[in-house]
């Protein structure tokens, strides 16, 4: 396994001794893998108790699909949906959770109430005000690569060298954020799967995690169902998780520290099994 790291959350450490399992949680109507949406909050709150039950060793809820093509959401909106949630969870869940936002409202009112870190699609592009919210709240943050905004993402992405101009933007903007006072040991870096890829470029992202593992920080990689596995297989969302499986053994098999899914049984029990004959854990 790649040097262990520690997330320091108010929530409690995230050890990054071994591959960790984040579960998805989408407080949406429109997210792209309907089984992943939990638009009541009754259900939402199921959802991450149960995915706490399965394994999972941290969870992310978002409150508005960043999906390619789907609309921008009104901060009002979003905090309608994403800050009950997390308010119904509050003594409940003993795993931290991450907030999936890129607006520093949102992020503040989640962290407000109960949310333990922030994971931004847009690697504080979105909303200049949120590094300095993520200093000074001190909690880790994902800084997550994608050609931004959603509605155009997918409209013929081009790049020089996928790896590199990725790796480039995710250097660029860590150093962005320690210039904001964000802690370096803080910081955890994503390519972004699907986020502005083609089928070839998602390809090339996941035999470079070694690559991407070289920046320095924790790499968090989310292959969960996208459309690139359908791509591939022929498959719709629904019928993605054996893909899905190949995609989480892959990376975990490569050393990423943390795999984004939605099916965190499932995938639980792949990671458990790379890290005992890769890493011997």
């Amino acid at each position: 396994m790649p040097e262990s790291r520690i997330l320091e959350t108010p929530a409690g450490p995230i050890r990054l001794d071994r591959t960790r399992v984040m579960g998805i949680v989408n407080v949406t109507p429109d997210s792209f893998y309907p089984g992943s949406r939990c638009p009541t909050v009754a259900e939402a709150v199921e959802r991450c108790l149960a995915m706490e039950g399965e394994g999972a060793d941290l969870l992310d809820i978002g409150g508005e699909s960043t999906r390619p093509g789907s609309p921008r959401l009104s901060v009002e909106e979003e905090l309608a949906r994403v800050v009950p949630v997390l308010e119904a969870l509050r003594g409940r869940l003993s795993i931290p959770v991450s907030v999936d936002t890129y607006k520093h409202e949102v992020a503040a009112a989640a962290l407000d109430a109960g949310a333990a870190m922030v994971n931004d699609v847009t690697a504080l592009r979105g909303d200049l005000q949120m590094a300095r919210l993520v200093a000074s709240r001190k909690v880790p943050v994902v800084l997550m690569h994608a050609l931004w905004p959603p509605e155009t993402m997918q409209d013929s992405p081009e790049y020089v060298d996928v790896v590199e101009d990725v790796c480039g933007f995710l250097e660029e903007r860590c150093r962005h954020a320690v210039g904001h006072g964000v802690r370096r040991d803080a910081i955890v870096v994503d390519p972004g799967i699907g986020f502005g890829k083609t089928l070839a470029h998602n390809l090339e992202l996941l035999r470079n995690i070694p690559r991407l593992m070289s920046l320095g920080f924790p790499v968090l990689v989310g292959p969960s169902r996208k459309a690139f596995i359908g791509e591939l297989t022929g498959r719709a969302a629904p019928e993605r998780m054996a893909g899905t499986a190949a995609a989480v053994a892959v990376c975990a098999a490569s050393g990423a520290h943390i795999l984004r899914v939605h099916d965190v049984g499932q995938m639980k029990d792949v990671v458990r099994l790379v890290d005992a004959v890769v890493w011997q854990v």
